[in-house]
This record gives C-alpha cells, structure tokens and sequence, in this order.
C-alpha cells in the first residue's frame, strides 16, 4: 500500500487527497495542516467579516469529520520543517514534537502569504494583513474589543475591495489607499474608475496614486503618512497589497523555482524531483492564451491544479490543462469580473489586439429591473480570435456567468464570430434574443475593421 504525504490543507492539498483516494482507494492519505482549519474558503472571510456570515464555521468546505470520513487522515497544528528526498521523508514540528513522516509520493500546497511591505509601523497594534483564518479571527477580535469607527485599507485589490465592502457594512468609515491612479488594476483603468465611484456612493474615501510611507501608534489608534502630503489617523490599518509563493520549505529540499519564484512544475504538476508534486499559490501555472508559465494565485486554480496532482501521485495521468485567470469580484452593489487578457497584456504577448468598449442591458429593457452592464471585448485583428473580456454590472445581472461564456470559448480558442453563433439561452426576464455577451462580440466584428 503507498502512502501520499500532502503538505497543506487549503485547497490544493484537499482536492489532490479527495482525487488521491478516488483513485486509488487503498493508498494511506496523510494532510499535514500548520493550522486547525482544513478545507475552509478562505475566500468567504470578508463576508464573515462584514456580518454577512454569522458562523465561521459554515466557511469549511467540508468539516473535520467529512474528510475523515474519506479516509484521509490530517495532522493539524504541524508545521513542515525540511524534506528529505533522497529518505522521503518529510519533518514536521507540532504539538506531539518533532517527528519524522515517510512518504512514497509527496505532494507540496503550502501556498502563499500575505506580502509585508517595508513600511514602519507595519507590526503595531491594529495593522493587519488578512490571508488566514487566524488572520481573520485578529482582525474580527480587535473590531469587537471595543468601538472602532474608522479603517484605512491599503492596496485597492481584490481583498482590498471586500474589504471595503465588509468594514463598511461593519460600520466603519473607511479609506482606500491605492498606489496606482486607480484600484482594481488587474482591469482597465475605466473600469477601474468606475469601481471607485461605486466605493465612494457608499461612502469610501478612495485615495489613488498614493506610496504609504509609515505607520505612527497615535491616540489608541494608527497615523499614517504617505506621499504627496498624505496623512490619515484610523482605528485600524489593513495592509493588502498582493501575495507571494510559499517556497522555503521546497527551495531548501532542492526543488526548482520558475516565474516570479513560485515551484516550477510541469503538466502534471511533477517537480524536478521524482516523486514530489506541487499545486495551488506555491506554483507557476500555465496560460491557456500563450502555453506559457505565469503566477495567479486563485482558488480555482488551485483546486484544479490539486486534482491533478492527487491523480497523478496515485499513479494515475493527467495534465492541467491551464489557466486564464478568470476573475470575479463584488463591490457593495457592482460585480467586475474578467478572463484572458487585457489590450496591453495581449500586445505583449505578440497578438495584434483591438478593444472595444460596448454598453447594453443585462435582459430586455421592458422588464422591469433591467441594469446596464458594460463589456469591454479584446480580440486579436489578424485572426478574429477572442482574447480577453472584463464586464462590470449590478449584482444580479449575472456578470460572473457571461464572463464564464467568455472564458469557455478562450478555452477553447474560439473566434469572435463563433461566439456569435453560441446558441445560448433567453427569456425576456434574464436576457435578449442575443446575449450582451454576443452584442459586444458583434460590435467588436465591426468596429475592429
């Protein structure tokens, strides 16, 4: 009987064990957790943060005993000291001690973390960056220890956005601090300008085009400074400004690193050593669009990047089949959501690409409740291939799912006229004879001439 050693208990470690034992029901599964929240969506903490979940408890994805049930064992609370891939073996430290634990294939999810940036003051009281579940109990025991009314939010990312979402359905006043000219840059700046005026119709101070320069304890609360003259006292600071790979653990064992120092990994998420796999924020994955290796640390592509690894360390074949950094985010009453590339990366990467920016209703304007969405198409002129789309819209006009349109047909590397003649579905309550997706593509045909 093999035994399958995974090393971390989010996402990628889970999918590759549940995968492991579909696989091959007899191989001995041990999870080696450095907390004691395995499998939690570590995606729905600012909507426990905000109130909107009561219990944290609901955040499992699948409990304790869900996963024991599989027959997969875990050792929580044990960190992943060194490996050792010559013995296979790997050292963990916990609360039984230090022990070594043999393994015939290992499989590495220890993920990423949070970036700390060179600020002082970044470890005073009140400052927190949110990653974890511990994380976010700090975060969640300094808000209830006593009134705090006011927050500064640095970096306008993804987390950056819920956040401001959640502190201010907490009942704080709250100010984003971004260091770009607008937030959300991972979308055009357009875009990226229309979130902010959505922040600021629920009361958000946006700052852009601002470097944090230091953080000062002032008055039981924080002070702090940046360029341009900033100056702000809060309550509490959050610091979300990106996330790095995880690679200590696998760099000291021998294990290569690739683009931007995450765990190179081939198709089958093999190491460069036999019998080690790697999957989830610890690696690169490769881009769909360019069959090149880039870094985007997502769940999704983490759970998927884990059931290949879990297959194929049970000595089953399978590859990833790639990434195209399908996104979505919700700010208060607004969805931005994306896939593939915007103009700049697609010309970047050698295409020939044309935008086109493109305004409708999400369904037939005589129901009642109709909600512009504005989709912005990418596709290259030389081939009429579809590149890239990023739609912003209400919250209901199911934005996430028509970018998920776009996002199968880059999957499948369609052309815009494809697209066009998808046979999708309609009812005046939900869309129109041609879906918005389908106008925008029909708008770029015609434009992009």
């Amino acid at each position: 009987m093999s035994r399958i050693v995974i090393i971390g208990g989010s996402d990628a470690g889970i999918s590759a064990a549940l995968r492991a034992r579909e696989i091959d029901p007899s191989c001995e599964i041990l999870v080696v957790t450095a907390d004691a929240y395995p499998n939690f969506s570590i995606c729905g903490l600012p909507f426990y943060l905000s109130g909107e979940i009561a219990d944290w408890r609901t955040l499992a994805h699948r409990t304790l005993a869900d996963l024991e049930s599989e027959g997969i064992q875990l050792l929580l609370n044990h960190r992943a000291e060194a490996v050792d891939p010559d013995r296979k073996l790997v050292r963990v430290v916990g609360g039984t001690g230090t022990r070594d634990l043999n393994y015939d294939k290992l499989v590495i999810g220890t993920g990423a973390e949070s970036v700390k940036p060179d600020i002082p003051g970044m470890d005073l009281p009140g400052v927190f960056l949110l990653r974890w579940m511990d994380d976010c109990f700090a975060v969640n025991d300094y808000l209830s220890a006593s009134q705090r009314r006011s927050a500064i939010i640095v970096g306008g990312g993804y987390i950056g956005m819920e956040m401001a979402d959640a502190l201010t359905l907490r009942g704080l006043a709250v100010t984003v601090v971004e260091f770009f000219d607008t937030v959300l840059t991972t979308f055009d700046d357009v875009l990226g300008r229309e979130v902010a005026a959505e922040l600021h119709r629920h009361g958000v101070n946006v700052v852009t085009g601002t470097a944090i320069e230091a953080i000062r304890r002032v008055d039981e609360g924080q002070r702090i400074s940046g360029s341009a003259g900033f100056d702000l006292r809060a309550d509490m600071v959050l610091v979300s400004v990106g996330a790095k790979p995880c690679v200590d653990l696998a760099v000291n064992a021998g294990i290569s690193t690739g683009f931007k120092g995450a765990i190179q990994v081939n198709s089958r998420m093999q190491t460069n050593l036999s019998d080690i796999y790697a999957a989830g924020d610890c690696v690169v994955t490769r881009h769909r669009l360019i069959h090149d290796d880039v870094y985007l640390p997502l769940g999704t592509t983490a759970h998927k990047q884990g059931r290949v690894a879990g297959e194929n360390a049970a000595d089953g074949d399978r590859e990833y089949a790639g990434s195209l950094g399908t996104q979505a985010v919700k700010i208060f009453d607004l969805v931005a959501a994306r896939t593939g590339f915007r103009d700049d990366e697609a010309a970047g990467a050698g295409f020939d690409p044309f935008t086109d920016d493109f305004e409708t209703w999400d369904h037939k304007v005589y129901y009642p409740g109709a909600q512009k969405l504005r989709i912005r198409m990418t596709g290259d002129r030389r081939t009429g291939r579809l590149l890239g789309a990023q739609i912003l819209g209400g919250k209901g006009s199911e934005v996430s799912k028509r970018v998920d349109i776009c996002a199968t047909a880059l999957f499948h590397e369609m052309k815009m006229e494809e697209l066009a003649d998808l046979d999708l579905s309609y009812t005046p309550p939900l869309s129109s004879p041609w879906d918005p997706v389908q106008m925008a593509v029909q708008a770029w045909m015609r434009n992009a001439r």
